[in-house]
């Protein structure tokens, strides 16, 4: 067994990487991946332990993916806490982490990007970024691809991301398990995120409201109200609030496409509070 005081080994190369991973496997050990961008929280190190949970070796990659930021979008500024990270990644248990450079992920003659359609082409997050699917696929193709993990851990709130990892690691064969991690929450609500650092004292006291917002109309929907009726009085209620609402939408929790009488529901939103955008969702219980 991994000695608890030893800190996560920290890989670069690719190289490197292959060798470690040789290793573990030829000594039978099963391997979990938990992909992220760093800045870590509690969130993340749940994700850490549901991986330590289920596999011998656990791999935290740590990656801050400039192709799934638009020229617009907050690469730059992305908060960078990699000191802070190995060391809560070193009390989680972690075992490996991945952080290669851009050069080793992207070198410059680097020419093919996967593309998905499916979960990523429903009018949620696909509308608002529309390049951002492409660079997630591509990224977490790579990751898989290079860490050969038996499972894969992602977390729930970011949920068409989920759908759409799922259904490509399915479509092209991928020898792993995709799992799904439950939302973690402060205790007013607010899904833990790494850009919530963005939000100014005033905004983080609204921030909550989305959460309750959702919660409120799946309870609506449960309930047998009218779908249309409920989404409308969401929205306006985040609006009335501060948000500048991208959307939210009532889907079926599988496809993400418009609801299906019968079958799972899933509420998603996304909007802005001042500089921050945060999104959400919850599932409609039956």
């Amino acid at each position: 067994m991994r000695s608890r005081e030893r800190r996560p080994v920290v890989v670069r190369k690719l190289a490197g990487l292959r060798r470690t991973i040789a290793r573990w496997r030829a000594d039978g050990a099963t391997i979990a991946l938990v992909p992220t961008m760093g800045a870590l929280h509690a969130g993340h190190l749940s994700l850490v332990r549901l991986a330590r949970r289920r596999a011998d070796r656990v791999v935290v990659s740590i990656f801050v993916n400039p192709a799934q930021f638009a020229p617009n979008e907050d690469f730059a500024a992305y908060p960078r806490t990699f000191a802070a990270d190995v060391k809560a990644l070193h009390e989680g248990r972690a075992d490996l982490v991945w952080a290669p450079t851009v050069a080793e992920m992207y070198p410059d003659d680097f020419a093919v990007q996967v593309v998905p359609e499916g979960p990523a082409a429903v009018g949620l997050e696909d509308a608002a970024r529309p390049h951002f699917f492409a660079g997630v696929a591509t990224v977490v193709a790579k990751l898989l691809t290079q860490c050969l993990p038996d499972i894969a851990v992602f977390g729930e709130k970011d949920y068409q991301q989920l759908r759409v990892v799922t259904m490509m690691a399915r479509d092209l064969d991928l020898p792993v398990k995709i799992v799904g991690a439950p939302t973690v929450r402060e205790a007013d609500g607010l899904a833990m995120a790494s850009r919530n650092v963005y939000l100014t004292p005033d905004e983080r006291a609204v921030a909550p409201v989305l959460c309750r917002v959702l919660r409120l109309c799946a309870e609506k929907i449960a309930a047998g109200r009218p779908l249309a009726a409920i989404l409308a009085e969401g929205r306006e209620s985040l609006e009335r609030a501060g948000f500048r609402l991208d959307y939210l939408e009532a889907r079926d929790a599988e496809t993400l496409r418009h609801p299906v009488k019968g079958r799972p529901l899933r509420l998603l939103a996304a909007a802005t509070l001042g500089r921050t955008r945060l999104i959400d969702n919850v599932a409609v219980r039956p």
